[in-house]
């Protein structure tokens, strides 16, 4: 996370629900070298205190995990390069501004008898966010093809101890500035450069 304090000003509450409805990150825990690092999809409870999640059996974490151990999950929002032309301020440098929350406590495997509950809870919170599309479940799927995969997979959960977020958005610029690197980021392409820009002038205009 960026160091600087200015970068910091979001509440737990707004860096929990830009977690919460990006459902997607990075976990990490301590391996024997480096890191071991899964890309997962995950749900985290309404009061911020847990997360669940499941892994491939054959995941290097599965097998790190024989007993809890202290984890971290990185979430990413939308991100851009910012020119130093853009600022209308001498001597600027290049840039990048972004988003990102991290969640970090313990992981711990969970029983197989809670994988289905699982399974049905985080498809029916995807498939909710694209209505109005009849939702997909396991009920329509084959039992035994089910049960065959859901053998492949073993859920886990994350007891959250820590929240932290950077949300980096020329806050350290002036408010000029940060609407003129705002309208240049809107001009990107991609979606994500929108919603860059919008974080961006909702800062300027909440600082």
């Amino acid at each position: 996370m960026h160091p600087n304090p200015i970068f910091h000003d979001a509440e737990t509450a707004q860096n929990l629900d830009f977690a919460r409805a990006r459902g997607f990150g990075v976990l990490a825990v301590a391996g024997d070298g480096a890191p071991l690092i899964s890309h997962v999809p995950f749900l985290l409870s309404q009061d911020g205190q847990w997360i669940e999640l499941h892994l491939v059996r054959s995941n290097p974490i599965v097998r790190a995990l024989k007993t809890s151990c202290p984890a971290r999950i990185a979430v990413s929002g939308p991100d851009g390069y910012v020119s130093p032309e853009w600022c209308g301020v001498e001597d600027q440098v290049p840039t990048w501004n972004y988003v990102a929350v991290h969640l970090e406590g313990e992981l711990e495997l969970r029983p197989a008898e809670e994988l289905r509950d699982l399974l049905d809870r985080q498809s029916a919170f995807y498939e909710s966010q694209l209505l109005p599309k009849p939702p997909w479940s396991t009920d329509k799927m084959n039992p035994e093809a089910l049960d065959r995969m859901m053998r492949m997979i073993v859920p886990a959960r994350m007891r959250v101890t820590g929240v932290d977020g950077t949300w980096k958005l020329s806050q350290n610029k002036p408010d000029a500035a940060r609407k003129a690197v705002a309208k240049q980021i809107e001009k990107g392409p991609g979606a994500e450069q929108q919603v860059l820009a919008a974080l961006m002038r909702d800062r300027a205009d909440t600082a």
